[in-house]
């Protein structure tokens, strides 16, 4: 490991070119791909890690969702890294693991926002309101009735106003 960095970017790309031989080999003796090695796995949870660690991704709760999204996607497109165009595994990985960043955040806000509707329009008396009932349970298409009920002045009045420079 370098002192200035927490993943050694040559050695990650000696690693990743390595295996990448491993995966074309198997490819061409049509054989399942090859597991990845140690060090390249523990590469991608310290960068996961790290960046998670960043101010526009510590205040969330649901880190280690992140995290795990994160190395998943890594873990499913490490084969699509090519050395030859690119030197730079750690910059490929890290937009990788931001972009499912991104997505787990889009995930949990959806969610919030269903747990959000359902709290606001409650029954009195603890059931569940007319709105989850139709949306959920008497509709066959599903998508359709989301798409009805999260209207867009719904979804904004959530999110709150943007702030302005």
């Amino acid at each position: 490991m370098s002192e200035n960095h927490y993943v050694d970017n040559k050695e990650f790309l000696k690693a990743m070119s390595a295996w990448l031989l491993l995966v074309k080999e198997a490819q061409e003796m049509d054989e399942g791909r090859p597991p990845l090695t140690d060090y390249i796995a523990t590469c991608f949870l310290k960068i996961a890690e790290n960046l998670s660690r960043k101010a526009n991704f510590i205040k969330y709760p649901y880190r280690d969702d992140m995290i795990g999204d994160a190395i998943e996607n890594c873990i499913l497109y490490a084969h699509n890294f090519n050395p030859e165009k690119s030197s730079n595994p750690f910059s490929y990985f890290t937009q990788i693991i931001y972009f499912a960043f991104l997505r787990r955040i889009e995930k949990e806000r959806k969610q919030l926002f269903i747990k959000y509707k359902l709290a606001e329009e409650m029954d009195v008396d603890g059931t569940l309101h007319k709105w989850y009932k139709e949306n959920y349970f008497e509709k066959d298409t599903k998508k359709d009735a989301m798409k009805e009920h999260f209207q867009l002045n719904d979804i904004v009045k959530f999110k709150g106003k943007k702030k302005t420079k």
